[in-house]
Parts: structure tokens; C-alpha cells; sequence
């Protein structure tokens, strides 16, 4: 433990000046962290990092999820819930029986079962490592919300494959229809144990009396309580975090003060941040043990890195083939609804795209890991070595190839030009902010008539509200005006959240606002 734990802070102070080298470089952090990792594995005398597979699901996967569902926006997938379904489910199947068919094919004593395997470890596309790359160029906020809500809702369907897999290694039998049946029950029974969660912590919070560290301690532990109760029922633990974090994230304003959700909001991107980099250092770091691994199995390391860029291959295809399939079916079906590009082959070499943008990462590492090293007879479990390999090499080439060049491919192309047809941000915004101010200056004039005659305070809210003055003498800010701008600010909010029922307002500059509102009210506490 003493020789275990300066290695870990040193860990976590590399992955903070790899961050930074990545920022200056403007290349996704991610990439970095991976090359990092793999450069740090080559130092002699390194501790080695042993986590029990088991709890690889359980530390990283509940706070990754719970903090994905907390940020996208639910309006917005909604909007999409077509295309995100398609991609979140029905591709993840196509992607990983794609694999388990060729890999059973090509590799010698593969078996459907591991195809399988295999297939539900690699089929979901990472959101760290797109969110992290597409950051660096502009792409339409429905295009963003397709990506953030696949990448939610497909850690689910390729960990439910990644299970039943697990089980037909083992047992050696696959038995569809109690198959169809337990797949129904932890789609259902985990977004249900996690919407009854939600309910209850949500209730929690409201009665409690609770501070904002208080608060934000148990945020970081309800994802855990939601994962492991679903799992305790045999049901999808990842689905109960997402639906649970997306019925809270929705109820944000109604249970956590704006000091909570200030802290809270830095607290969680900290830790959101510390543990992406510890899975993506922890994917360089383990590639020497697997290559070891591959030599105690006899397959040539030449072998096994071309079944990689096989599985790469075929992953890759996979996803261009699933977008042209899409693109077709909504042509043919509701092309009321299909993207407005600027030019027929625009809208063609759009699945092209996306399908570029399946970069793996998190989620496809914590469920290679999790492999257990023996089957249940104590035999060792067939190709694990080379499983871990394989994993690795889609992940450092997704990375490293779609994420180097994804960047570069839209900036050169300009192919998000003109495609969607989205109100100006900076347009919004200020329109939002001139309706606000419209609103307040109604609500003062309407309900506070009689307390602005004579007044100074409350003269100096309803010119400059939203500015505070630069008056350095705070003794205008009294009880009676400190509670009357209060209320203001929660008239504020309601207002915005009605404004967000609005399908064509960026939720995301619904949030903005709603922080800066927070904010005034923390300046107002320190009167």
C-alpha cells in the first residue's frame, strides 16, 4: 500500500500534465493518456496495478454514467429518440454478431460465444473520447446529442450481450428464449429500479436537511446504490444509473440549492475527470502483462495485432454500414424528418462521418477486464489474453486514426456547413436574456408597485437588476429587498424552465442561464 499509493498520485499528476500538453497540442486528451500509459509501462520497477474484475464495473462505470446522464440534455434526445434507439440497440447487435461471425471465421478455436464476447466489449463507442474530440471543432448540437445519447444508452445493450456471452462461455449452451426473457427484464427492470431510486433520492433530498456538502456526498454515492440494487435483481445496472440520473438531472432546481449545484458541478467534473484518466492510463499500462499473456498462450504477437485491426476493420464497417441503412430507411420512411444537407452528396457522405466517430475507450476496457481469469471449474478462460489484446489494439487505433484525423476530415470537408438549420447561439442567448429582463421588469412592476415609491433599492433592481450596480455601499441591500430579489431569481427560473418546454431552444443555453442565476444568488448570501 505505501509503495501502491505515491504511484497513484503520481498517476493522477501525470493525467493533469497530459491534459494540459493535450490542450496546448489541441489533440483529445484521451489519445495522450493512452500513449502515456504505455510509455510509463516500459519504466522498470513500476508497481503493478491488480484490480479484481469483479469491481471493475462497479468503481468506474455508476459516477461515468450517473455524470453522462446528468450533462446531456433529455429534451434533445427526444427529439432524436429514432435514431439514438437505432444506434443504441439494434447497431450494437448488428456490430457484435458482425464480430462474432468473421472472428469465429478467421481465428482458430473463436467460438461463436466468444465472437459474441468479444463483439459486446468493442461495440459501443466511448463518449469521453468523442466528446473530447469533436470539442476541437464545431458540429450541430443534434449531431453532439446523437453521439452523447448513443454512447449513454449503448453501454447498456453491448453489456448485456458482454453478459449473456459470459455465460454461454461458461456453461457452454445458449438457451434464446430465456434469453429473450432476461434481456426484457433488465431493460425494463433496471430503467424502472433506477427511476424508482431517482424517485426516492429525490425525496431524500427534499426532506433531509442537507447542506451542499452533504449533498454532493451523496450524489457521488446514489449511481453506486442504483447499480448495485439493479444488479442484486439480475437486471441492468447500467440502465437503472442512466434512467435514474436522467429523471434526477430533470429535478435538478427542485431538490438542490444553487449552492449545491455550484459545488457540485466542479466537485463532479474533478472526479469525472480523475477517473477517465486513470481508465485511460491504466490502458497503456496494461499492455506489457498482455503481451506476456499472449507468449505463455503461443500466438505470435504479429497474429494477434492483425486479428486487432480485423476486429477494427470490421467495426468500423459496421458502423458506416448501420448509417447507410438508417439514412435509407428514414428516406424512405419519414423524410419529413432526414437532414437538410446543402447538397445531395452531402447528405450521402454523412453516415461516411459518423461513422468515423466510433472511437472506443472506458467502457470497452472495464468489460475486457472483467473477464474472469478462470471459469467456474477452475479451468483458465479460453483466449482471455488475446481478448485483452484485441480490445487494446481497437482502442489505441480508434483513437489514434478516426481521433487524430476525425478533427482534420470536418474542418477540411466544412461538411457541417449549412447541413442543419439551427438558430445562432449568440442569437438566442441574447434574445433569452432581453425576454428575461422584459419578464422581471412586468413581475416588479406588477407585484411590488406600492414598495418602489421611494425606494432606493428596489429603483436600482428594477433599472439595473441583472448588473447589481457598481455601488460599493451594500446598506440598500435590506431583509425586505434581499428576499423580494430572492423571489426574483426562483420567478427567474420558472421562467426558463417553462421557456426550455420550447423543442426548438438549446437546453444547453437554458443551463447557462440557470448557472448565472446561481451565481447572483451566491453573490446575494454574502451581503
Amino acid at each position: 500500500m505505501h509503495s501502491l499509493l505515491p504511484f497513484l498520485l503520481a498517476m493522477v499528476a501525470v493525467i493533469v500534465l497530459l491534459n494540459m500538453f493535450a490542450a496546448k497540442l489541441r489533440v483529445a486528451y484521451p489519445i495522450l493518456l493512452v500513449v502515456g500509459g504505455l510509455a510509463i509501462s516500459f519504466i522498470p520497477g513500476l508497481p503493478v496495478i491488480k484490480i479484481d474484475p469483479d469491481l471493475i464495473f462497479f468503481i468506474f462505470l455508476p459516477p461515468l454514467l450517473f455524470e453522462a446522464a446528468w450533462s446531456i440534455s433529455f429534451k434533445e434526445m427526444k427529439k432524436w429518440w429514432r435514431i439514438i434507439g437505432s444506434f443504441a440497440f439494434l447497431v450494437v447487435f448488428f456490430t457484435a454478431l458482425s464480430v462474432a461471425l468473421l472472428t469465429n471465421y478467421y481465428i482458430p478455436g473463436f467460438t461463436i460465444a466468444l465472437g459474441f464476447l468479444l463483439g459486446g466489449i468493442v461495440s459501443p463507442p466511448d463518449a469521453v473520447s468523442t466528446g473530447a474530440i469533436t470539442k476541437f471543432v464545431s458540429i450541430p448540437k443534434s449531431t453532439a446529442t446523437i453521439l452523447e445519447g448513443e454512447s449513454l444508452l449503448n453501454d447498456a445493450s453491448s453489456l448485456i450481450i458482454f453478459r449473456f456471452a459470459l455465460v454461454a462461455v461458461g456453461t457452454g449452451q445458449f438457451i434464446w428464449q430465456d434469453a429473450t426473457m432476461s434481456f426484457f427484464w433488465m431493460v425494463i427492470g433496471g430503467a424502472g429500479i433506477g427511476l424508482l431510486l431517482g424517485w426516492l433520492f429525490v425525496k431524500a433530498h427534499k426532506i433531509l436537511p442537507t447542506d451542499a456538502p452533504s449533498d454532493i456526498a451523496l450524489t457521488i454515492i446514489e449511481p453506486y446504490i442504483m447499480y448495485w440494487i439493479a444488479e442484486q435483481f439480475h437486471s441492468s445496472g447500467v440502465l437503472a444509473v442512466v434512467a435514474g440520473g436522467l429523471y434526477m438531472s430533470a429535478r435538478r432546481l427542485k431538490f438542490l440549492n444553487s449552492t449545491s449545484r455550484i459545488h457540485a458541478y466542479s466537485v463532479w467534473e474533478s472526479l469525472i475527470f480523475i477517473l477517465n484518466g486513470i481508465v485511460f492510463l491504466i490502458i497503456g499500462l496494461e499492455l506489457p502483462e498482455i503481451v506476456d499473456g499472449l507468449k505463455e498462450d503461443h500466438i505470435p504477437l504479429q497474429t494477434a495485432i492483425g486479428y486487432g485491426v480485423l476486429v477494427t476493420v470490421i467495426l468500423i464497417a459496421a458502423r458506416m454500414i448501420s448509417s447507410y441503412a438508417a439514412l435509407v430507411a428514414t428516406v424512405i420512411f419519414r423524410p419529413s424528418v432526414q437532414p437538410h444537407a446543402s447538397s445531395r452528396a452531402r447528405r450521402w457522405m454523412m453516415p461516411l462521418l459518423l461513422g468515423w466517430t466510433g472511437m472506443r475507450g472506458v467502457v470497452s476496457l472495464a468489460a475486457a477486464l472483467a473477464i474472469p481469469v478462470t471459469l467456474s471449474n477452475g479451468e483458465p478462460f479460453p483466449h482471455r489474453n488475446l481478448i485483452l489484446f484485441i480490445t487494446f489494439v481497437v482502442i489505441l487505433l480508434t483513437l489514434l486514426v478516426q481521433g487524430l484525423t476525425l478533427p482534420y476530415i470536418i474542418k477540411r470537408t466544412q461538411f457541417f456547413d449549412g447541413i442543419f438549420n439551427e438558430e445562432d447561439e449568440e442569437t438566442t442567448k441574447k434574445k433569452i436574456k432581453k425576454d428575461l429582463k422584459i419578464h422581471m421588469h412586468q413581475f416588479l412592476k406588477e407585484k411590488y408597485q406600492n414598495e418602489l415609491k421611494d425606494n432606493a433599492g428596489m429603483e436600482m433592481f428594477l433599472k439595473h437588476w441583472e448588473e447589481r450596480t457598481n455601488a460599493t455601499d451594500d446598506s440598500w441591500m435590506n431583509d425586505l429587498t434581499k428576499t423580494i430579489f430572492i423571489e426574483m431569481l426562483e420567478i427567474q427560473r420558472d421562467y426558463l424552465a417553462e421557456l426550455n418546454k420550447d423543442p426548438k431552444i438549446n437546453e444547453e443555453i437554458i443551463r447557462q442561464q440557470l448557472y448565472q442565476i446561481d451565481l447572483e444568488e451566491e453573490r446575494l448570501k454574502m451581503i
